[in-house]
């Protein structure tokens, strides 16, 4: 079978943050990108330079899917037509959807490594939770719900239940 002669970065990009998340950051190499694409290794070397421009650019790429599905969420009928629980509860419905295709886990982990990924990491975490106050008009209450919402998203991995975010949310609203 013949490698592909072309693959799209997202393609690259999500092959690597999968192994970033299976294996920690330091499993990424060139030969192993190159076996789970099919890309040739040069072709990997010849079109980012270097492994660390490589996974800068897939974190990089991450946390700009994250902004569009964030933004996806907040564009979505369910969350427009409701207020006060509901709607929080919709949001995190809506967003929990379009980010289960991401490695969340991993990609705030390596974000942290990586003082010029703190930033953005930030600023997606305030856009979700001025997403959250809108609809519960209390910030520090959104700001519980994020974090509860993040913690599920963190442990659901492991498939252990805990609480339901919902009943928090209500608890709040």
């Amino acid at each position: 079978m013949s490698r592909p002669r072309t693959l799209p970065d997202s393609d690259v990009f999500a092959v690597i943050l999968q192994r970033i998340a299976a294996e920690g950051e330091k499993s990424v190499a060139f030969s192993a990108i190159s076996r789970a694409t099919g890309l040739a290794g040069a072709s990997l070397v010849q079109r980012y330079g270097s492994l660390a421009k490589m996974v800068a650019a897939a974190l990089d790429w991450g946390w700009d899917e994250l902004d569009r599905m964030a933004l996806a969420a907040q564009d979505t009928a369910e969350v427009a037509e409701h207020a006060g629980a509901k709607g929080a509860q919709a949001v995190l419905k809506a967003l929990s959807d379009h980010v289960a295709t991401l490695p969340m886990a991993a990609l705030l982990a390596a974000s942290l490594r990586h003082a010029h990924l703190r930033p953005r990491a930030a600023a997606w975490k305030d856009r979700v939770e001025a997403m959250i106050e809108r609809h519960l008009r209390d910030r520090d209450s959104a700001a519980m719900v994020f974090a509860a919402w993040q913690g599920q998203v963190l442990w659901d991995g492991l498939d252990t239940k805990g609480f339901r975010l919902k009943d928090l949310v209500k608890r709040l609203g």
